[in-house]
């Protein structure tokens, strides 16, 4: 079965009953070009198991399972699982698990399913997980490298740098914790149905050590929180609203200054490593 060609698509569904669920972000890949491709940049291969979220009818677990030793798909819908029991029946090194990926304890299922394998993930994520996903993603420490497809205003924002208007808390996050990558864009008319935005690939290369040395790793987060929480404001503003109680605005603006950084200057100025020194400075004044 061709699971890219949407005649067949179309026929499998009807034979199941499938209804798509907005609810669960649902869009199924009809461009046979764009699997293939995600599966070649994710870096599957022998020696690796490659854990997808979300494998719908299976386009990007087929090409996976071509490549790697073992693919683990997490299927939220139960509906799709008798689908999936189909069209995956000729990959023995498919393993469909049911349930919710924010839910499950991600080092024992690496360690139940990629026996001595590289662990990586891939996969076409629901528009309305990203964020969550991503970040027990990165948390768990488990996966050399992370290869998704999302919504391509989040992938800009995931890679933005300093001084851009997608530069925000969520970029560093993700680069204080992995290399990030925008690989390519695919366009709304790849899938059924058709979303109304943009997607992208994106790979996030998990680091061992953060890319710049933070005293603490809570307060670094909680000061870049405070930081654009209020993107119109100043970053002394955001600041002290962040940290009401435990120090004043006056306080705020002399640590900026102690910093080198003018009492104007906004968060999405400042890099990792500016961020880095301020929570030194926070640090300090805290103690």
């Amino acid at each position: 079965m061709d699971l890219c060609n949407i005649n067949q698509i179309k026929g499998l569904l009807s034979r199941h009953g499938f209804r798509f669920s907005k609810s669960m972000g649902q869009n199924f890949l009809i461009d046979p070009t764009v699997p293939r491709h995600i599966a070649a940049v994710s870096g599957a291969g022998p020696g690796y198991g490659v854990l997808e979220i979300g494998p719908g009818i299976g386009p990007l677990t087929e090409q996976l399972a071509q490549l790697a030793d073992q693919v683990t798909a997490v299927e939220l819908d139960q509906n799709l699982l008798p689908i999936l029991q189909e069209t995956m029946a000729d990959y023995p090194n498919v393993s469909i698990v049911p349930g919710d990926i924010l839910k499950l304890n991600l080092p024992q299922l690496v360690t139940d399913t990629f026996h001595g394998l590289t662990p990586i993930v891939c996969a076409n994520l629901p528009y309305n997980i990203t964020t969550p996903v991503l970040t027990v993603l990165l948390e768990s420490g488990q996966f050399a490298s992370i290869t998704v497809m999302i919504q391509r205003e989040v992938a800009k924002r995931i890679c933005a740098n300093p001084r851009t208007p997608d530069y925000g808390a969520f970029s560093l996050y993700c680069q204080y914790h992995a290399a990030c990558e925008l690989l390519f864009e695919v366009p709304p008319q790849a899938f059924l149905p058709a979303p109304k935005v943009t997607s992208a690939v994106i790979r996030l290369t998990p680091t061992t050590e953060p890319p710049v040395p933070v005293v603490d790793k809570q307060l670094f987060f909680r000061i870049v929180k405070a930081s654009f929480a209020m993107r119109r404001k100043t970053l002394a503003n955001g600041l002290a609203s962040g940290f009401n109680g435990q120090l004043t605005k006056a306080e705020v603006t002399s640590l900026l200054q102690s910093c080198g950084f003018p009492p104007n200057i906004r968060g999405e100025q400042l890099s990792l490593s500016d961020f880095a020194q301020l929570t030194q400075a926070f640090n300090s004044a805290l103690s």
